[in-house]
């Protein structure tokens, strides 16, 4: 549909309707956003001779649609995108077209500030995001970290007989900062490797084998920060899938930060002009790092380099080299309707169908987790034990020294005991009358007294404990003056946790004595 109208006259008009647009919305007094407002479509028409409320302009007359302006409105206001700066950004200079690297034949315009990314879409995916609209609200009202698509403005152009849909989103990748790798991943393997004609462009965009190819370790990150992407993620493959979308990629962008010092001189000048701009904004949580972190973190501490970051998460490629990494998720707007459906049928027929990128939201998901997961983002291991290991060696060491320690009473107690615990039966350790007994041994120096053994645990089941029947203790036993019976035994806990209760057994009822368990933490 585009190949008849001219790009120019394209530009052009989305120019020229949005700044209509948006200047005509700053009249409307701020409300609530009410469910109507998702469905709503304003129509304005633009002769080129210009008329009471539309200027004059050179392009051919045309019809300009905005769907949800008051919704689109507030997601704008969310991300902190005043009215004029929106406008400046988009109509102040000449839109920049790229090179599409998809198969959608989608044109794609950027705002010459780098800020948005303006993209036609289908008829099918228009009115997708349309029916998105509310659950995305919704999504985005709950947490506006995210690295799903940021979407400012939802529009069609009619001109001569023909519909040009357009959506506005986010820039994820800065033209500021040269991307020495940039890769569509989708978790898939079928097909999944950039053509030749692709690979002859001067910025390709490689795929999932030719990562698996070059980045065949991955990419490291610190834990805080592995940690932070991969919640954001399976939290947005969740949102997807529960929308039923599927099809969707993650777009990234690389950075080597250990490139010669030319690049570095060239990319300092030209973000030094890009800086003159005035007017410029800075989208909230619109970039890569702001996504998946909480406010107050950045990656500029990580990295030791002057250079700006420009919002890229610091990592490292398995040769050592420092990079930043600009991500987020694309092509949400398929939808796994009936073609989708068909498609993956006969690619499932014909080829292993858990390989095709065509899938089912469920199975999708998970798959695209599980790639990104393993093959992608990998977390850095620390050389130094951490506290939390020392302890671990620390308590393994103590249950060592236990087990060596350990002293068994006569067979009779044993047996007895073993009996008891094999019927699952639990015992009262902290009953006020045993701690209070006169017959308990002091096998500690300090003792815990019964608020702070309770404060500890509380349950302790007989499950749990197990009597070491293989270490025989030479040492004395205690045996109590009354009943001849040991005052003490010793039990490993095969678990670390230790739970306690105030369930008494019948045998307990029988004799008191023999069955109180004294459990020494």
């Amino acid at each position: 549909t585009f190949t008849q109208t001219a790009s120019s006259a394209i530009k052009g008009a989305i120019q020229l309707g949005i700044g209509y647009t948006v200047g005509n919305l700053t009249s409307k007094p701020d409300r609530d956003v009410l469910m109507q407002d998702f469905y709503v479509v304003e129509s304005v028409f633009l002769p080129s001779e210009g008329s009471n409320l539309t200027p004059a302009h050179h392009y051919p007359d045309f019809r300009f649609k905005t769907y949800a302006p008051l919704a689109f409105r507030y997601f704008r206001e969310l991300f902190g995108i005043k009215p004029d700066d929106y406008l400046y950004s988009i109509c102040s200079e000449p839109l920049i077209e790229l090179s599409n690297p998809g198969a959608s034949g989608s044109l794609f315009f950027v705002t010459s500030d780098d800020e948005f990314i303006i993209k036609t879409v289908q008829h099918k995916e228009a009115e997708f995001l349309q029916k998105l609209l509310p659950g995305y609200y919704m999504n985005l009202n709950q947490n506006p970290r995210t690295l799903l698509p940021k979407f400012y403005g939802l529009y069609c152009v009619q001109s001569g007989g023909i519909n040009i849909r357009i959506v506005v989103m986010n820039n994820v990748l800065p033209r500021a900062l040269k991307m020495h790798f940039t890769y569509d991943l989708k978790g898939s393997t079928y097909k999944r490797r950039a053509s030749r004609k692709e690979r002859e462009k001067s910025n390709p965009t490689f795929k999932d084998l030719d990562f698996l190819q070059d980045m065949h370790e991955g990419l490291y990150f610190d834990s805080e920060t592995h940690s932070a992407l991969m919640k954001t993620l399976q939290r947005d493959c969740r949102v997807l899938e529960s929308f039923k979308i599927m099809d969707y990629s993650l777009l990234l962008g690389i950075h080597i930060l250990n490139s010669n010092m030319k690049e570095k001189e060239g990319e300092s000048s030209q973000s030094a002009s890009d800086g003159k701009r005035p007017g410029g904004q800075k989208v909230l949580y619109s970039t890569a790092m702001e996504s998946i972190q909480g406010p107050g973190k950045s990656g500029d501490s990580v990295t030791t380099e002057t250079t700006n970051t420009m919002g890229g998460i610091p990592a490292k490629s398995h040769k050592g080299e420092k990079l930043l990494l600009f991500m987020g998720i694309i092509d949400i707007l398929q939808s796994y309707r009936l073609m989708k459906k068909l498609e993956h049928s006969w690619k499932a027929l014909v080829y292993d169908g858990d390989t095709v990128s065509v899938h089912r939201p469920s199975f999708y998901a998970d798959r695209f987790l599980k790639f990104m997961s393993t093959r992608v983002f990998k977390k850095v291991q620390a050389l130094k034990s951490s506290p939390s290991k020392k302890r671990c060696n620390s308590i393994t060491a103590l249950k060592a020294t236990s087990q060596e320690i350990v002293c068994a009473a006569s067979q009779e107690w044993k047996e007895e005991k073993r009996g008891i615990l094999a019927e699952g039966q639990s015992y009262a350790s902290l009953d006020e009358e045993v701690l209070g007994s006169r017959h308990r041994p002091d096998l500690v120096p300090s003792t815990p007294s019964l608020f702070e053994a309770a404060s500890l645990a509380t349950t302790i089941s007989s499950s749990s404990l197990n009597v070491d029947e293989h270490y025989q203790c030479d040492q004395p036993m205690l045996y109590s003056s009354s009943k001849g019976l040991p005052s003490s035994s010793t039990f490993t806990l095969e678990d670390s946790a230790i739970y306690l209760t105030s369930e008494q057994s019948t045998l307990e009822m029988e004799n008191d004595n023999a069955s109180v368990l004294d459990v020494y933490l």
